[in-house]
């Protein structure tokens, strides 16, 4: 039970900065009124850092999930 809790620690500590390091969508109320365009028809991010970052925060966000679900409901007949 000790070793889930860990890895739901790390899962946890590794998907708040990778979200946290992935860079935003808009540059706020500018970037939604001047941006919309420029996201529709450029800047396709497909490819790189982003991509990275995106991909090891999904992988943290299932393990977290997974991990929080299998510790409650080992809790419950326990």
């Amino acid at each position: 039970m000790t070793f889930l809790m860990v890895i739901l620690a790390i899962a946890s500590v590794v998907l708040i900065f990778s979200i946290l390091m992935q860079s935003s969508n808009s540059d706020g109320l500018s970037g939604s009124i001047g941006g919309g365009a420029e996201q529709l028809f450029g800047k396709k991010k497909s490819r790189g850092y982003d991509a990275i970052l995106s991909r090891i925060s999904l992988v943290a966000a299932v393990l977290f999930i997974i991990l929080s679900l299998v510790i409650v409901t080992l809790e419950v007949r326990g």
